[in-house]
């Protein structure tokens, strides 16, 4: 937009103000305009949008909006997996940072037959540095009815508590891959935790499937949570390692998941404890839930 020069104003009657005042306004108007125009979107603060995001990309940022979302519900009655990527956009800077604008459909990871396309989901992911833990905003809509999440949630509680005495258990599923309808339960809530630690090492390039738990013990405790600790096989789809990770998770339905853990690999302890320094400076709260 071409601004025009226009004539200074000779002082109206009464204003003594000198003419370095009078001219301060409207100056600082058209930095305010300059400085708008610099920011008008990715493009313009560095940001590059591809024009064609691989379809690879896309599902990667889907997949660590879910682990976030599957995280921060704490249902495991309501687990989610990605189903397809209805429509995506990618953005990348000069430091390698990512974002991405995402639409996705879900299934329900433990469905019945005749129920597996279930949710719609909406997500803004945003990986800092190529680092780990990318910060999510995520929204999803027709999923299981809180009643019969909250109710399912419930009756696997009951279960947990009521056994005589504290499950110790191994390599699940068997050498054939099957899951006995018994474990099913400690099956999804070892998913539920391990999609924390799934989050937490997702980068634009490396993502995470848990393959087995290989030993989980459940202890007494003296309030009303549930406490285990698993180790679980976590599936490295990029380099096609198998990582072991400790997880100690606490669980009580309709509250926030209480998880750390610990992952036998190549990184630093630091960087393996489940506390560095990621791409998800602050988290964003999921809604629609």
């Amino acid at each position: 937009m071409q601004l025009r020069r226009q004539p200074l104003s000779a002082p109206r009657p009464g204003d003594t103000r000198p003419a370095a005042q009078r001219l301060a306004v409207p100056l600082l108007l058209l930095l305010a305009l300059q400085g708008a125009a610099a920011s008008g979107g990715p493009e313009d603060s560095g940001w590059l949008q591809d024009a064609e995001p691989s379809s690879r990309l896309l599902s990667q940022a889907a997949r660590a909006a879910l682990h976030f979302f599957n995280f921060r519900a704490a249902s495991p009655s309501a687990l989610q997996v990605l189903a397809n990527v209805l429509d995506g956009r990618s953005w990348v800077n000069q430091k390698k940072e990512y974002k991405f604008d995402l639409v996705f459909t879900t299934e329900f990871y433990s469905a019945e037959e005749g129920e597996k396309r279930l949710g719609k989901c909406s997500a803004q992911v945003f990986f800092r540095n190529e680092k780990p833990r990318p910060a999510v905003n995520v929204t999803c809509t027709q999923l299981v009815k809180k009643e019969r999440r909250q109710e399912e949630d419930y009756q696997l509680y009951k279960l947990m508590k009521q056994l005589k005495s504290p499950l110790n258990a191994v390599s699940i599923p068997d050498s054939h891959g099957y899951i006995a309808p018994s474990l099913r339960p400690i099956w999804d809530l070892a998913f539920l935790g391990s999609s924390y630690v799934m989050w937490q090492k997702s980068t634009p390039f490396l993502h995470y499937y848990m393959s087995q738990i290989s030993s989980v013990k459940q202890w007494k405790t003296n309030d009303d949570a549930i406490d285990f600790d698993y180790t679980v096989l976590l599936h490295e789809f990029s380099t096609q390692e198998i990582i072991p990770c400790r997880i100690h998770l606490v669980w009580y339905p309709s509250k926030p998941l209480k998880v750390k853990y610990h992952c036998q690999e190549r990184q630093t302890p630091e960087e393996a404890s489940g506390t560095e320094e990621g791409s998800a400076v602050a988290l964003t709260e999921l809604s629609n839930f």
